[in-house]
């Protein structure tokens, strides 16, 4: 269905960085930031797909083709030199999306202490650090939006994946601590959590019939919910329209809970 959705004259020329940011729910904020006139900086480990999303980027006519930084999350000096880099070559991030994570499979009788922790470093540990990167000049610059993509996962009480489960259920209490933490400069902290959302990686590795149909059961709308509509809430939290919110979670998964 073709949709007509909303313009942000705020986002215009508004520098934003995106976490995960070549595939998925990320790639698709990096479009539609991108197609708002933002200046877009994104980080991810996979050069190839980050291509692909400059190249759709340009497809689209931006006004400012996305810089791209190659880098491994999990670590954490070189996570927080490319943005030293971003801020360098965009200007001062108004807008943190922490986006990056992986929903491996996995049970709780395979976890071992270094399985442990890194999904804890890939799906949590970055999310801190990306925010203490960047909060000192949203700071000096009197504001900004911090976005933390989350899971219903936790919610959902799934067993498949305990470690990612857990970890994101972590990201709740940086958002609301951060949040309190960096009120009084205006800066603004919440979290969004997709439901199932169909993006290549979960189509290609985890999807079934039996899946998807027991999901759009749950739902109360009886569709696929897509990465572009995901976006848009993170679109409004990024804009001035959203300036009075902070320290909540938006639950993005067509009325499953």
């Amino acid at each position: 269905m073709e949709r007509n959705y909303a313009t942000y004259p705020s986002l215009q020329d508004r520098t934003v960085f995106v976490t995960g940011g070549a595939d998925g729910i990320g790639a698709a904020m990096v479009l539609e930031f991108a197609k708002q006139g933002a200046r877009v900086g994104f980080a991810d480990i996979q050069p190839d797909k980050a291509v692909a999303v400059i190249d759709q980027c340009r497809h689209a006519e931006v006004v400012h083709v996305p810089r791209f930084y190659e880098v491994d999350l999990r670590d954490i000096d070189a996570l927080q030199a490319a943005f030293t880099a971003a801020i360098e070559d965009l200007g001062g991030i108004a807008v943190l999306v922490n986006n990056a994570a992986s929903d491996d499979r996995h049970t709780w009788q395979e976890v071992t202490a270094d399985y442990w922790d890194d999904r804890l470093n890939t799906n949590l540990r970055h999310y801190f650090f990306a925010i203490q990167a960047v909060a000192p000049q949203m700071i000096e610059a009197g504001g900004g939006s911090i976005i933390n993509i989350g899971s219903s996962s936790y919610m959902m009480q799934e067993t498949m994946f305990p470690g990612y489960a857990i970890a994101k259920s972590a990201v709740e209490g940086i958002t609301r601590t951060m949040a309190r933490e960096f009120g009084a400069d205006n800066i603004r902290v919440n979290t969004v959590l997709p439901g199932w959302v169909p993006t290549d990686r979960q189509l290609t590795k985890w999807w079934s019939e039996e899946g998807e149909a027991q999901t759009l059961e749950d739902q109360a709308i009886k569709r696929r919910i897509y990465p572009d509509e995901f976006a848009q809430i993170v679109l409004w939290l990024a804009a001035d329209d959203g300036a009075a919110c902070t320290a909540q979670q938006f639950l993005i998964d067509g009325g499953r809970f």
